[in-house]
């Protein structure tokens, strides 16, 4: 298996395990939050989901001085359907993964626009699915202070 290989198989099962996860939250919760500075529960699915439009964007050199997120105003609906909103720029977003040689994951820059880094775009890439597990994490902490019972995703 290639590097690419590797990354692409990685993002993948956290997807998969994140959606598990989002499609054990019942609809009359997905406003919950465990305090007023916190996402609510739909709103960090979002963010999640939406983030690939923007990995899209930096993995590619991509400008993103005037970022906008294609999610901007649209209102939230169900789960199912920021599944269906996500899934074309999510598709771009792994082909563009796909496309990347050995040689560079292991030697292109990227810089995050959040602090200003450069990383090396292999190593990026594994830090997108660390931010995906994180807030997998997160989610099955909210499940939990819900009282709701937590998908099995642990294989």
């Amino acid at each position: 298996m290639t590097q690419t290989e590797l990354i692409i198989l990685n993002l993948n099962e956290i997807r998969e395990k994140s959606i598990k996860l989002w499609n054990g939250l019942p609809e009359n919760h997905y406003n919950w939050k465990p305090d007023k500075n916190a996402m609510s529960a739909i709103e960090m699915i979002r963010h999640v989901l939406e983030a690939d439009y923007g990995w899209n964007i930096i993995i590619n050199q991509g400008n993103m001085t005037d970022y906008a997120t294609p999610w901007k105003n649209r209102p939230f609906v169900s789960v199912t359907d920021e599944l269906e909103f996500a899934e074309p720029h999510r598709k771009i977003f792994m082909e563009s993964v796909g496309q990347f040689s050995d040689k560079e994951l292991n030697e292109t820059k990227v810089i995050h626009p959040g602090n200003g880094e450069k990383k090396i775009l292999g190593k990026y890439l594994l830090r997108i699915a660390y931010h995906e597990s994180v807030h997998a994490g997160q989610f099955l902490s909210y499940l939990r202070a819900m009282g709701i019972d937590r998908p099995q995703i642990w294989d």
